[in-house]
């Protein structure tokens, strides 16, 4: 189904297409061993692959989303300007340039930096294990995200991010606290996470 006809389903039904969409599986290495349907692979930990997008502007802020309460799993947290999985036949930039530009209402050019492997119990008895790429991008704009996604966005210094991170753990994604250090490390360089610790502006 297209995303003009989606945009105009009802939001029930909006919901339900992308429940029922499928999501690639895959081995320890990230090769394709075929597909299922979105929920069941939560349901029943099915490794699958992913992608988390981290968007930082000019100043070395993060562009952070809060999850829309409606999302199937982790709603009303915050986590990483975008993220989401491949469809079939799709490949990881592309997926990741689909969903920046649905999720917040722009795009722009991204760089895969690192890849991990991950498991966790999600609320609603769901279960994450993915096989996620990483990937940046700069970006100076502001975003125009959609509702049904995405409840509240904000730009963050990472010194702040760190401190409400070790505060206010449970406020954030899964993901996005597993990840979140190796993103300053291999983009901003291992001084970021020094930086942001000792409280010195980025």
């Amino acid at each position: 189904m297209s995303e003009k006809v989606q945009k105009g389903l009802p939001n029930s039904q909006r919901l339900k297409t992308k429940l029922d969409e499928h999501v690639i599986l895959v081995d320890e290495y990230d090769r394709e061993v075929g597909t299922v349907e979105k929920m069941e692979a939560h349901r029943i930990t099915r490794r699958h692959r992913a992608f988390s997008v981290f968007v930082f502007n000019s100043q070395g802020q993060l562009m952070l989303q809060k999850r829309a309460g409606t999302k199937y799993h982790s709603g009303q947290l915050w986590t990483n300007t975008c993220c989401s999985h491949p469809k079939p036949g799709e490949s990881v930039a592309e997926a990741a340039h689909r969903r920046l530009q649905e999720e917040m209402g722009f795009d722009c050019e991204l760089e895969e930096i690192f890849s991990f492997t991950y498991q966790a119990q999600l609320d609603k008895d769901l279960f994450e294990h993915e096989y996620d790429h990483v990937l940046v991008g700069s970006y100076d704009g502001d975003p125009t995200p959609d509702q049904d996604e995405v409840e509240n966005w904000k730009w963050i210094s990472l010194e702040t991010l760190t401190h409400n991170i070790r505060e206010k753990p449970e406020h954030y994604t899964c993901w996005f606290k597993i990840s979140i250090d190796r993103v300053m490390a291999e983009y901003l360089g291992d001084s970021a996470i020094t930086r942001s610790q000792s409280k010195t502006r980025i």
